[in-house]
This record gives C-alpha cells, sequence and structure tokens, in this order.
C-alpha cells in the first residue's frame, strides 16, 4: 500500500480503550519523542499495556474475520439513515453523498441549526453523536474537514456526524430518524435563521 507510518487506534475496532499500534515501514526513520528506557525497540520508555495488546491482537482478528459482512450490513443501515432523514427533515443535506466514504459513517447539515444545541438534544432523547467541532479559547470553531471541502462556517456548524458499529440495529436507526426529526423541528421553531424553503 506504499504506507510509510500508520497509526491505528484500538476502540475504533473494539479493542480496549487506551491501545493503539503504529507500523513503520522499514527504513523509515523516526525520531523518538520520550526517553528513560528501552521498549518498542528504545522508542519509548514504560511498560507496556499486555493486556491492551493482547485485546488489540484479537479485536483486530476479529475485524477481519467479519470486515466485508460487517461492512455491507452497517453500510445498508447508514443508507437507512440518511434516506430517512432526508424523507422526514426539510432542507437536510449529505455531505460527501457522491463521495467514497466508510460504510459506518456520516455528516450531515440540517439548515438552520446550531449543530451544538442539537447534540445537547439529542443527547437528552439518548442519542449520541457529534459535530466534530474543536473548543479553541472558549469559541466553537466549524470543522476544518468540512470547511476544506466547501460547506460554509454557518453550514460546518449545522452539520453533525452519526457513527454506526457493529452493534447498531435496524432499530437504533428508527429511533435515530424519530429523536433527530422531532429535535430538529423543535429547534427550528426556536431559530431566528431558519427560513423554510
Amino acid at each position: 500500500m506504499k504506507i510509510d507510518l500508520l497509526s491505528l487506534s484500538g476502540h475504533k475496532m473494539y479493542a480496549p480503550k487506551g491501545v493503539g499500534a503504529l507500523y513503520v515501514r522499514g527504513g523509515t526513520r523516526v525520531q523518538q519523542l520520550m526517553y528513560g528506557g528501552h521498549h518498542q525497540r528504545g522508542f519509548r520508555p514504560g511498560t507496556e499495556n499486555v493486556a491492551g495488546i493482547v485485546g488489540l491482537g484479537k479485536a483486530a482478528e476479529i475485524a477481519k474475520a467479519s470486515l466485508t459482512a460487517d461492512a455491507g450490513r452497517v453500510g445498508k443501515l447508514r443508507d437507512q439513515l440518511e434516506g430517512g432523514l432526508l424523507e422526514r427533515v426539510p432542507d437536510a443535506r449529505i455531505n460527501s453523498a457522491g463521495a467514497p466514504r466508510t460504510p459506518n459513517t456520516t455528516n450531515i447539515t440540517f439548515d438552520g441549526i446550531e449543530g451544538e444545541a442539537l447534540v445537547i438534544a439529542l443527547d437528552l432523547k439518548g442519542l449520541a453523536c457529534s459535530t466534530g467541532a474543536a473548543c479553541s479559547s472558549g469559541a466553537v470553531e466549524p470543522s476544518h474537514v468540512l470547511t476544506a471541502i466547501g460547506l460554509s462556517a454557518d453550514d460546518a456548524r449545522a452539520s453533525l456526524r452519526f457513527s454506526l458499529g457493529r452493534h447498531t440495529t435496524g432499530g437504533d436507526v428508527e429511533f435515530a430518524l424519530e429523536a433527530v426529526a422531532a429535535s430538529v423541528e423543535k429547534l427550528r421553531e426556536l431559530s431566528p435563521v431558519y427560513r423554510k424553503n
């Protein structure tokens, strides 16, 4: 794959949190960041998290065995979520809908909504999602990824990322559809900037 460096977070594939891996292609020069020990070929001090490493290995083994089936099933659920939201929520748009994407995530803009307010409203209903925004100096900045693909700052702030996984069911998607549609409708009633098209 012509990869020099590849980092993996274990929790992204259901391994324990706090463990990961770094692939370094032979001949790639890597500078040590921490000093004081000779673990991991002299690059890192400290005792290795053996239980976490074993968990990461087992999670990778399971992921490899079920990757194609999981991707197909989760991709269908993502499409069900996107289609349902477009049907139920006026002025919603799928970001990068025509681009190659991972099957487990979607990013959707809801015109006239402040994304952080929608995240809070959905959290109160038991649905976790993210704006992808980073807080800096007390100000919420729009996602640099969304602005890089051409969204305005306002559209980026009105966008939410939904992630699905191995344990997501069709019932979960239906719950999300109802929660998002109701929350967007309520927030738009309060919005001074939303205008129905």
